[in-house]
């Protein structure tokens, strides 16, 4: 009798302290007696979460393993229960109940290790008018008619229209013209709903070719995501968006699942569990992006606030969780917050995680948005880690419009964008190199500050960050006193390598030959190939080269690096004796390397040739003479070559019809000369 009074109290007391809730978290103990195991991962993650393990050796370990389906069952069977939603990183569940008895029943279970309030009922009835929409606070929305807007001539792969200064703040567009447009990368989009994406003008591209992968409504607990909130849709459209010569998301091509995790009718911790939630399902997917414009500080319930200390990335559901993600293979970027002008000033959770890239806004032009939230995190690490177009931007309206809006709810997806074209590019490399890569490429990387973190991300910059840690010389040899270089890298043709040598006693290098790079879209190339024919009499020591890779060869975007050096030793003097095309070296005989002149065309139809030149060393005082058949000199002119083939283009737009003749001299001695007819 005393047992049972005992039971009846304690139920009351339950049912009273959590009364103003019906949504729990059940904390378990361990995940004991699970059936399922390491050693058969494909249970529980796909082909391409396992293979993204493997890549990086990230190992499968207790937090893979779904949580114990039997207490999940006690849990449901203990009363009026129903199951929401899973978090086996967390092994955390939530409930919705008004059963103190049943609450009473689990928290009796010998593996529940608590049972934690977390949100209010559902109904929406119970939250003021003003909080309902909470995600469009942020908007100030600019409507534009998209025939009135501006359409730019432009050599880009894409005609961005009115988004051109955006993408080129950070440089963008050159992954772009390198062919790294998203293709084959899947990105995991949280937010708060996607409403009508199915049919609004920006996405057609998107839905045509079936990027949307997945979708899941971890609020609802269904697939359909395309009627609820529009916010989701909006950041969506910074990413996948496209329409040419108006507006151009960052990573047109890429793959996305949508999940909506935010219940937009209040503010409760359940929207991050519901968010940590996301994450697992974008992992075991096997996305490798992640883009959250969401943030938490305070709750509808007070009781529940965070306080700034909170903040310091291992406090909070979404860091706890994030850090899970992180740790998976997954490269997050969140939304720093749009706190910047009010009282609480800094940023929100889950932009305080520590692996996470939290994003500020700015301008065009690269001032910082007032509204962006301050850093640092609480424990005095630098946030944001990157800043990006967020003010006055163009997104996808609901009543598809193309519009401007200000919010660091857009400048986190187009940074995402940019870094899921960038990792493209380089797959080899984990989500922590990548992270780095985009830090260490902000325009402040040495002086961070609190507003824009290390700064505007510049996209080329972050390339070369990666192309330098992948390019490398695999092998330098000498045979006959030839030098034979060759090398592993990443390339197109818009780029070329330039090979350069020093001398033993040389004190500078010097460029011996180039290389141009092979295809419309970046890839790897391996076992590239430099041999340096020239025969230098007498010498020997040691020899030194150098590749340098242009990535960028025109002249407003001129970007190179130097991305790795190698030597040859040549311990005997090498000797030759002429035996006119041919010679003996060191008493092996080899064909000697001679200056050419090749004419292309040699008949010309409009005012313009190219003339091939290759010497063996550099040329000072290198001159060109074009003379008629009578033997008078029509055009002349001098120049300078380094050692190697060089490529020069002559005008003869002056010249008349006829035959011509061609002489090229080195240091006034005759290299050779060369028949030119123009038509």
């Amino acid at each position: 009798m005393k047992k049972s009074l005992l039971i009846v109290i304690v139920s009351l007391v339950v049912f009273q302290v959590n009364a103003q809730f019906s949504r729990y978290t059940i904390q378990f103990r361990n995940k004991a007696t699970s059936p399922f195991s390491f050693s058969n991962p494909a249970v529980y993650l796909s082909t391409k979460a396992i293979t993204r393990r493997t890549t990086f050796n990230i190992a499968i370990d207790s937090a893979d393993l779904p949580i114990t389906p039997r207490y999940i069952d006690s849990v449901r069977l203990a009363g009026a229960v129903t199951i929401l939603n899973k978090s086996k990183w967390l092994n955390q569940i939530t409930i919705q109940t008004n059963d103190a008895a049943a609450l009473t029943k689990i928290n009796n279970l010998p593996f529940v290790q608590n049972v934690v309030g977390i949100a209010a009922r559902l109904s929406n009835s119970i939250f003021p008018e003003k909080d309902k929409y909470k995600l469009e606070k942020e908007i100030i929305p600019i409507i534009h008619n998209p025939s009135n807007l501006k359409v730019e001539s432009i050599q880009d792969f894409y005609n961005y229209g009115n988004t051109t200064n955006e993408i080129k703040l950070q440089n963008g567009q050159f992954l772009h013209n390198i062919g790294l447009r998203g293709e084959n990368m899947l990105v995991a989009v949280l937010d708060g709903g996607f409403f009508q994406y199915k049919s609004l003008s920006s996405f057609d591209s998107m839905n045509l070719n079936n990027q949307v992968i997945q979708t899941w409504d971890f609020v609802s607990r269904d697939t359909n995501v395309n009627e609820d909130n529009s916010h989701g849709m909006s950041c969506l459209s910074t990413i996948t968006g496209n329409i040419p010569g108006t507006f151009v998301g960052n990573a047109p091509k890429a793959n996305v699942v949508l999940y909506r995790t935010e219940d937009v009718a209040g503010e409760y911790p359940i929207e991050e569990f519901n968010w940590v939630c996301g994450l697992e399902k974008a992992d075991s997917i096997g996305a490798s992006i992640a883009s959250t414009s969401l943030g938490y500080t305070y709750f509808d319930n007070a009781s529940l606030d965070y306080t700034y200390a909170s903040m310091n990335g291992r406090t909070t559901i979404a860091a706890r969780g994030g850090g899970f993600a992180h740790r998976k293979g997954l490269l997050l970027f969140s939304a720093m917050g749009n706190d910047g002008s009010n009282s609480w000033k800094y940023l929100s959770t889950p932009a305080d995680l520590d692996s996470t890239i939290a994003v500020g806004a700015v301008t065009t032009t690269g001032v910082v948005g007032s509204f962006s939230s301050f850093g640092p995190s609480f424990d005095g690490r630098v946030k944001p880690e990157a800043s990006a177009p967020g003010v006055n931007v163009f997104v996808q309206n609901a009543n598809n419009t193309i519009g401007s809006g200000n919010g660091t709810s857009y400048a986190c997806p187009k940074m995402a964008g940019l870094g899921t074209c960038l990792w493209q590019g380089f797959p080899e490399f984990n989500n922590y190199t990548i992270r780095e890569a985009i830090i260490k490429s902000g325009s402040i990387f040495n002086t961070p500050n609190d507003r824009i973190g290390y700064g505007i991300p510049d996209m080329k910059k972050a390339f070369v960050f990666l192309l330098n840690r992948f390019a490398k010389i695999t092998s330098a040899t000498s045979t006959n006193c030839r030098t034979t270089l060759v090398w592993n890298s990443k390339d197109a043709s818009t780029m070329k390598y330039e090979i350069e040598r020093k001398l033993p006693a040389e004190s500078i290098y010097t460029k011996v030959g180039e290389l141009s790079g092979q295809g419309n879209t970046l890839s790897n190339k391996t076992g590239l190939q430099f041999i340096d024919n020239t025969i230098l009499n007498g010498t020997s020591g040691i020899i030194r080269y150098r590749i340098k890779q242009i990535v960028d060869t025109s002249i407003a975007g001129l970007t190179s690096t130097y991305f790795d050096s190698a030597s040859v030793t040549i311990t005997a003097p090498c000797v030759v004796l002429s035996l006119g095309n041919s010679g003996v070296i060191n008493n092996t005989t080899v064909n000697i390397a001679k200056d050419k002149v090749i004419v292309m065309p040699n008949m010309v139809t409009n005012n313009q040739f190219k003339l091939r030149i290759e010497t063996i060393k550099a040329v000072k005082n290198l001159t060109i003479i074009i003379r008629d058949i009578k033997g008078s000199i029509i055009q002349q002119l001098s120049t300078s070559k380094p050692a190697g083939r060089s490529d020069f283009s002559v005008n003869i737009n002056e010249i008349t019809s006829g035959n011509y003749i061609v002489s090229v001299y080195k240091e006034n001695v005759l290299i050779e000369n060369k028949r030119l007819l123009k038509l």
